[in-house]
């Protein structure tokens, strides 16, 4: 800065747009450079950061200083300058450094208001009040002058207001929190259009908005009126209402020249004839030209189109207007209750000989049409006849009803596409009952949020006879489920939610609704089927007992077994369970090479009770069985059909079944598809087609979490689905704790260097890569990274190291390239020490390989190892030995004669293999050595020890590499686990949508956590 420089005549010009373009001169004549002239003139000034933030203009060679509109007045009005500069101002600036205080005045006592003209223009500007800006002048001279000065200077004057407008818009509009005030205490200036200024001179204008106080006793209103006996057509008439008494209102007739005449009290006499060219002005301007005029303004009598369009567009335009409008007492109501269509269920259906029980969502009932409008509830005949009308507005036993022609065509268009001679299905029924009655409990939250047009559609309500009650109520409380007794064959003691759930089973079963047990692992789903098995043997032998029809038969003569499906890695288990705790049924294992073709497989299983087979054997053999009506066809781990354009999933869907049943832990994984594909085997086009699934519930729910569409969809899964989870007070397991916790762990330098490697190459093909390539490459980087974050040799596909001599496998050099092999390696050791067992989970088959290897040299005992291409009977052999009692530690084992080979202690088990159908309840450790991407499957596998007959606190180890992608999925995992307990649940993102900079957001490692 030049320290010589001590005086700075300072000039100015207003923009149109109120901000101040100043400009400096210096003793010698020479302009003061811009940043010079910003950084003495505003070093006192906050606003502007000390000046730092105003901006240099150029024009002709001069560097101007913009001082924005909002700050012009304020920063004029109380000029803090720099004491070592000599201040002089000239023109412009002179007058703005007089004025400006008396404007900041008028900002401080809100003397001011919003701009008549600017409003009529489209805009919102405020202008000082002139008479108190004239008498702040007025106490001193050089003000007077200066405000007399503005006479003829309309291009500062300009300026001027636009920076006052500007000032108020920042004080009390913009940024401060009294904008909330003028909004709310103005709502008319904010909200109306300028034409509700029409017909109004600006006295009249600052009263319709309320800024301007009217002395008037009563305020003018537009009322309609309906046809009565005296005058036979709907009519607008002017009333004035009393403002202290609003029921007290006085007609108002005015005339072409503007002449009112009525009878008013005689004190509003001078009031009425000051306004009432006014209100004629306005109402020529406001009412819609299809509103006839005569020589008396609104005598003309009204159509009832004309009234319709009143009632639903012209009113509402009117109050935009600034008019207060009555409309008749009755179409509030009216017009907020929309019109509802019923089906009526005759009182006979479901108990006569057509409806068959009700067996089936597919049973036929009988229904007449019901059509409520307003208060009026009509026949179908009747409504064909007001229709026939071709009215708007019809008078119905003295009842007034709007007849919208929208929602006549809907409500018409729902009639048209319903055939009432074959009658509704009863999963029509259901489905509308399950809707409508939720929305009638949720009517005024549902109200607010569902969108106007969804909010006009007709409902379609279903009006149920009372056997339809009893049988939906039924299905919706379980202390009205039948309870019948626990099968006499039955080798076991149900817990009470175990007989609930059985007792359910049985319920569904006899109106041939399918169910969907979804108990959390561990609470005994498979001793509730086994139950509902042995109730169908039971109760078909007490029918051929006494003679009577049995109810499995209907279909096949010959009497068909219950088909069981599941993942092949527990079909031993299942036949286990079967004869622990139904030693009486037949079952019959319909599995591997030995299984019979279809010549003897009828024979064979004719004679069984129970057909037990996997998911990839009954894709297999999908001819053969579907050439039967099965009793029931279960289905084990039902989440195996999740994809439901699978041909698995389309196999177990055309097995014909009398009874439809699936059993899993995660009804939803990933997605709400998941739930429609297990819906659509249990309740075959219950939830629709796919396509309309995703349109109306899984777009919703998944991508804008709509909590309407949320609760419709829970509203209509609940009759089909039990749920239980352990730690519900009514289940009362009295399972010990389940402690979960995380194990960070940093990457060695190697596995840094290979991961950077692998996120940069696949950057630099997201540049190239498109559609499904470019998915397929992000899926491979993603097990490439988790591999690596295991174990390089994963990712180099190195062979393991051959043991050397004695048969010592060197594990010093695979553990120091992995701390994550290093950690686990502690920790096993540390609970082996404490005589504890475990569990460790992988992915993949060359670390199991690997942590059995590295496990068993380190702690020589043996580890076993179970995936996805060991045979049945070994997995059989490898449960068995491991579930059986822990031996005695150290010296005892040695004393009481057990070698330490005898007694395996660590079992890996790939995730995929083992996460499900297993009972390993010895171990109370379990590892998750790499983490998989959904929180339900983790959980599943956790779930092997921490299940009924688990004594001990189970601890969950998870371990994540620090810095990768895994500490970031983690905290995806944690967010995904809200979404099985929201419908159940909903979805998470798919990582292949990612845009590219996300991607690298996600992979990219942080350097700071490499080892």
């Amino acid at each position: 800065m030049n320290t010589m420089m001590r005086n700075i005549t300072v000039q100015l010009a207003l923009s149109q747009y109120g901000d101040a373009l100043i400009y400096g001169v210096d003793d010698r004549d020479d302009y003061v450079p811009g940043v010079q002239l910003k950084q003495m003139l505003f070093a006192w000034h906050e606003e502007s950061f000390y000046g730092t933030e105003l901006t240099i203009s150029k024009a002709d060679e001069v560097e101007l200083v913009v001082l924005p509109a909002e700050q012009v007045i304020p920063f004029f009005a109380s000029l803090r300058l720099l004491r070592h500069v000599g201040w002089s101002w000239q023109g412009d600036a002179q007058l703005l450094k007089r004025l400006a205080p008396l404007l900041a005045g008028m900002l401080e006592n809100k003397q001011y208001a919003p701009s008549f003209s600017a409003y009529r223009e489209g805009q919102l500007r405020w202008a000082w009040e002139e008479k108190r800006l004239a008498e702040a002048a007025e106490a001193n001279w050089d003000d007077a002058a200066a405000l007399h000065s503005l006479e003829g200077r309309s291009g500062f004057t300009e300026g001027l207001q636009a920076a006052f407008s500007a000032a108020v818009f920042q004080r009390y509009y913009g940024t401060d929190a009294e904008a909330g005030d003028l909004r709310s205490e103005f709502p008319l200036l904010f909200s109306a259009s300028p034409s509700s200024a029409a017909g109004m001179d600006e006295d009249s204008w600052l009263m319709s908005i309320g800024w301007k106080a009217d002395t008037a006793p009563f305020r003018p209103v537009l009322q309609l009126l309906e046809p009565d006996e005296e005058l036979p057509h709907w009519r607008l008439q002017l009333l004035l209402q009393d403002k202290r008494d609003e029921s007290a209102l006085v007609p108002l007739r005015l005339t072409g020249d503007g002449e009112p005449h009525g009878l008013w009290p005689a004190s509003w006499t001078e009031h009425v004839h000051e306004r009432a060219a006014g209100w004629l002005s306005r109402l020529r301007d406001s009412l819609p030209e299809h509103i006839g005029r005569g020589a008396d303004v609104l005598a003309e009598p009204l159509s009832d189109a004309v009234a319709w369009r009143f009632l639903t567009v012209d009113s509402r335009l009117l109050l935009e207007a600034g008019w207060q409008v009555l409309l008749p007492a009755w179409w509030e109501a009216a017009s907020r209750r929309k019109p509802r269509l019923r089906a009526k269920i005759s009182s006979g259906t479901a108990e006569g000989s057509r409806a068959q029980s009700l067996f089936g969502l597919d049973a036929l009932v009988d229904f007449d049409w019901r059509i409520s409008i307003g208060d009026a509830d009509l026949s179908e005949a009747e409504f064909a006849d007001l229709v026939a009308r071709g009215e708007r507005l019809v008078q119905f036993r003295g009842k007034w009803i709007p007849l919208d022609p929208a929602l006549l065509a809907q409500i018409q268009r729902a009639m048209a596409g319903m055939d009432k001679s074959q009658g509704l299905s009863f999963q029509d029924v259901l489905q509308l009952h399950l809707l409508n009655s939720g929305a009638d409990a949720d009517a005024e939250e549902a109200e607010a949020q569902r969108a106007e047009e969804e909010a006009a559609r007709v409902r379609l309500e279903v009006e149920l006879n009372e056997h339809l009650v009893g049988i939906i109520g039924q299905l919706g409380q379980r202390s009205q489920w039948p309870k019948p007794e626990v099968p006499a064959g039955l080798h076991a003691e149900l817990r009470s939610y175990q007989h609930e759930g059985y007792a359910w089973l049985v319920f569904l079963r006899r109106f041939g609704l399918g169910a969907c047990l979804a108990d959390d692992m561990g609470l005994g789903k498979t001793v509730q089927l086994i139950s509902y098995l042995l109730h169908m043997k039971e109760q078909e032998a007490e029918a051929e007992a006494s003679g009577a029809p049995v109810a499995r038969r209907q279909t096949e003569p010959a009497g068909w077994p219950s088909l069981i499906i599941c993942p092949t890695s527990v079909l031993g288990n299942w036949q286990k369970e079967l004869q622990r705790f139904a030693p009486s049924l037949n079952v019959m294992l319909h599995y591997g090479s030995r299984r019979l073709d279809a010549g003897y497989f009828y024979g064979a299983a004719s004679q069984a009770d129970v057909v037990l087979t996997s998911y990839a054997t009954a894709a297999l053999d999908q001819e053969l069985l579907k050439q039967f009506t099965w009793a029931a066809v279960c289905l084990d781990e039902a989440q195996n059909i999740k994809n439901a354009g699978t041909k698995q999933s389309a196999a177990v869907r055309s097995f014909p079944a009398l009874h439809r049943i699936a059993l899993t832990g995660t009804p939803i994984e990933n997605r709400l598809s998941e739930l429609w594909s297990i819906y659509d085997f249990i309740t075959p086009g219950y939830l629709g087609t796919p396509k309309g699934f995703q349109d109306r519930f899984a777009n919703a729910i998944e991508k804008e979490r709509n909590a309407e569409k949320t609760a419709d969809l829970q509203r209509l899964v609940k009759p089909f689905m039990l749920r239980r989870k352990k730690k519900d007070p009514a289940i009362q397991l009295d399972l010990p704790d389940k402690n979960e916790m995380k194990t960070y762990i940093n990457l060695t330098a190697e596995q840094a260097a290979l991961y950077d490697q692998n996120v940069n190459s696949l950057l630099e093909r997201m540049q190239k890569l498109e559609g499904i390539e470019r998915k397929g490459a992000i899926l491979a980087a993603l097990t490439s990274l988790k591999q690596l974050c295991d174990h390089p040799m994963l990712l180099t596909k190195e062979a393991l190291p051959e043991p050397e001599a004695g048969g010592v496998l060197d594990t010093g050099a695979l553990i120091e390239r992995s701390a994550k092999l290093e950690r686990l390696l502690a920790m096993v050791r540390e609970l082996r020490e404490e005589n504890e067992r475990c569990l460790i989970f992988t992915q993949y088959v060359g670390m199991g390989k690997m942590l059995q290897a590295v496990l068993q040299q380190e702690l020589q005992e043996p580890v076993l190892y179970l995936n996805g291409s060991t045979p049945k009977s070994t997995r059989d052999r490898m449960i068995e030995r491991f579930q059986a009692p822990a031996l005695p530690a150290g010296e005892a084992a040695s004393a009481a004669g057990y070698q330490p080979s005898d007694q395996p202690n660590v079992f890996i088990l790939s995730l995929k293999a083992g996460g499900v159908g297993l009972n390993l309840t010895a171990a109370n450790h379990v590892f998750h050595f790499d983490r998989w991407w959904n929180p339900a499957v983790e959980n599943q596998a956790t779930d092997r020890a921490y299940r009924m007959g688990q004594t001990r606190d189970v601890q969950v180890h998870k371990f994540i590499s620090l810095g990768t992608l895994e500490e970031k999925i983690d905290e995806m995992l944690e967010s995904k686990q809200q979404l099985s307990d929201d419908v159940i649940s909903g979805s998470e993102g798919w990582i292949t949508e990612l845009s590219t900079d996300a991607l690298k957001d996600l992979f990219t490692l942080r350097r700071e956590w490499v080892g």
